[in-house]
This record gives C-alpha cells, structure tokens and sequence, in this order.
C-alpha cells in the first residue's frame, strides 16, 4: 500500500541531488552536499506508514554491513513536526541518523509517496528510486543499486 503526499513532483533517475539541510534527531548538523564522494541513501518514510516500518530493519541491516565502504543512510521522516517524540521512539530502534523533513531549513526532497528510497552516487546523481509502485526496498535491490556504486566510489 502506497500513501500519498500533497507535494511536489518527487524526483527521478538521472536528476541531481537536491539539497538538504538541517539537525539530525541527536542534533547533529546534516548537510547532504558535504557527503560527495559518498554513495547515499534516502529514504522518505513516516511512523503512520506501515509498508515504510516494514522496510526499515532491512534499510539498517544494509547500512551496518555497507558503512565501512563509505555508504551514507539517512532516514528522512514525513511526519508532522509535532509528531518529533513518536519519530525517535521509532528510530531508537536504528543505527542510521534520521533527520525531520518538515524541520529541515533546506529540503528539496519532497515524494508523493512514502515510503520511497533514493540511491544517490558519488557525483551527487540520483542513480535508483526504489518503492512498493516500481522497484521495491529488498536486499537484492538495494544490492544491485548501491554495490557498482560503492566499487566505483573506491
């Protein structure tokens, strides 16, 4: 099942990376053009998204056995800013940072779904878009995503 935002057109392979600016939940700056270089991952969910809860523990298994080799994840939270105690309580559970969209200063990042995973490379280009409506969050799609990306990176 796919939820629908009233937002902007959400973004799509080949665009560039949009900018993205603010505090992370534990307050740490985030700013995602300092991580050039990096291959990123973003995923746009919300804690009243259920298919968005189900993909997260995969999303965090990837990220712990991908970090070492320089892979970035961020969790960026479509919640209501009111709704920032429930976003940590569900978080605590992870080990990637997860950043408050409607929080954030800056956020070009703006899905008509959620929940939506963006892959993005070293360049800064947006090189997969991985959701329940096309290519969903698996492990091996996230693989066949992230892995060229990480081994060009090196």
């Amino acid at each position: 099942m796919l939820f629908w935002l009233p937002a902007s057109q959400a973004l799509d392979v080949g665009d560039a990376e949009p900018a993205l600016k603010g505090a992370t939940l534990d307050g740490k700056p985030f700013d995602l053009a300092a991580f050039k270089g990096h291959v990123v991952v973003v995923n746009l969910w919300a804690t009243w998204c259920d298919p968005c809860r189900a993909e997260m523990p995969l999303l965090d298994a990837f990220y712990k056995k991908h970090q070492a080799q320089g892979m970035v994840l961020l969790g960026l939270d479509e919640n209501d800013p009111d709704d920032e105690a429930e976003v940590r309580n569900v978080m605590a559970a992870f080990s990637y940072p997860a950043l408050m969209g409607e929080k954030a200063p800056v956020n070009g990042f703006r899905a008509r779904i959620v929940p939506i995973t963006y892959v993005i490379d070293a360049a800064g280009a947006v090189r997969a878009k991985l959701w329940a409506g096309g290519t969903p969050v698996t492990e091996e799609n996230l693989g066949k995503a992230v892995a060229p990306l990480l081994a060009a990176s090196h």
